[in-house]
């Protein structure tokens, strides 16, 4: 209060003279319909990602499925944890002062805040990266893409989000309450010091490299399969691929809609040393559409699955009036199909070729 700077106090710097203000109702409203519309669709998507996985655990479509897990999980604890954090603070009045003295609750809530906002993205390029060498490199696929290497990748991508999320806290730069005083992150205001414009920088550019990279997997196996498709003429083998890929193109679109203005909006603050001409209302509009990245995911494997997809073909189809190719993937369920080419593909029997012929020989 005479100028010391207490530990305790080092967030609340913003509160002094902050000219954000949200309407208390609308927020909470919000607040709590995105946290109960995550919560319930992740749900959603995890049992149904969990019954594939336990149906095709021994198939190559096996270690996209677990990603695809963790990926959901991921997203439905950041809506359980940073929506609860951000339903108290507004049900405070958010009164930080009152609640937070010695800036603990807001170095988790920003902890938080990086790694549920890093870590579904860099699995959404390691999915992408998977599905590229599944079908440019089936051999090497299915000799090391095991579940367990899987799950070293799973764990691997949360130790670097995390390691990302806890470098200010290690360095001793406490999370800072932002103007609206309802979320924690980097020091967005009056960004002067070079370890300031780090961490906001390192944030957007590894959000954006995940984002490209992304975008350039799936890029490579979308061409792999239509020259795969083009060539042959064997239906068969290959429904799941396609699958997968609708599934990452829809979901690296969504990423790229939601994240975008959020991580432009976080390198445009790193790179300007003065005080940044991004609003309160700005940064906030682009947080919650960062927050409707972790609501759709879960839609993706709800409803781009060959069930559904074939339902909206015969639509399509029927509604045009025009006659279409009747594709035989969309003939069965999803499931079914799924395990049928699987087995086909994977028995011996249907490498052999003309057996009678070479048994005659024989004799």
């Amino acid at each position: 209060m005479n100028g010391s700077k207490s530990p305790g106090l080092a967030g609340f710097g913003v509160l002094r003279n902050t000219t954000c203000h949200t309407e208390k109702k609308i927020s909470v409203f919000f607040s709590i319909i995105f946290m109960t519309v995550g919560i319930l669709s992740n749900s959603l998507a995890i049992a149904i990602l969990m019954k594939a996985y336990q149906r095709f655990r021994q198939k190559s479509k096996a270690s996209f499925l677990l990603l695809a897990s963790g990926l959901v999980v991921t997203d439905l604890f950041g809506h359980l944890i940073n929506g609860a954090i951000a339903v108290f603070v507004y049900a405070s009045d958010k009164d930080w002062i009152r609640f937070n003295q010695y800036n603990i609750l807001c170095s988790v809530f920003g902890i938080c805040m990086v790694f549920f906002g890093l870590c579904p993205l860099f699995l959404g390029s390691v999915m992408a990266v998977e599905r590229c060498i599944g079908v440019t490199k089936p051999i090497f696929h299915s000799t090391k893409m095991t579940s367990r290497h899987v799950k070293m990748m799973l764990t691997m991508v949360c130790l670097f989000a995390v390691l990302i999320a806890l470098l200010p806290i290690l360095r001793f730069r406490a999370y800072q309450i932002q103007a609206s005083r309802t979320w924690c992150f980097y020091k967005t205001e009056h960004v002067e010091d070079w370890e300031d414009r780090f961490y906001l920088l390192l944030f957007s550019c590894l959000g954006l490299l995940a984002l490209a990279v992304s975008f350039l997997c799936n890029a490579v196996t979308g061409i792999t399969l239509l020259r795969v498709k083009l060539k042959s003429q064997q239906r068969q083998g290959r429904s799941h691929h396609f699958e997968m890929i609708i599934q990452l193109l829809a979901i690296m679109c969504v990423s790229c809609i939601c994240w975008s203005p959020f991580l432009v909006t976080m390198a445009r603050i790193g790179i300007n040393e003065s005080r940044s001409k991004e609003t309160c209302e700005t940064i906030l509009f682009a947080l919650r559409m960062a927050t409707w990245n972790q609501i759709l995911d879960p839609w993706v494997y709800i409803l781009l699955r060959k069930a559904v997809l074939r339902n909206l073909y015969k639509i399509t189809r029927g509604c045009c009036g025009v006659h279409m190719v009747n594709l035989h993937v969309w003939e069965l369920s999803s499931i079914k199909n799924s395990l049928k080419v699987a087995a086909i593909s994977e028995s011996p029997s249907s490498k052999q070729i003309n057996p009678r012929p070479l048994s005659s020989r024989g004799q």
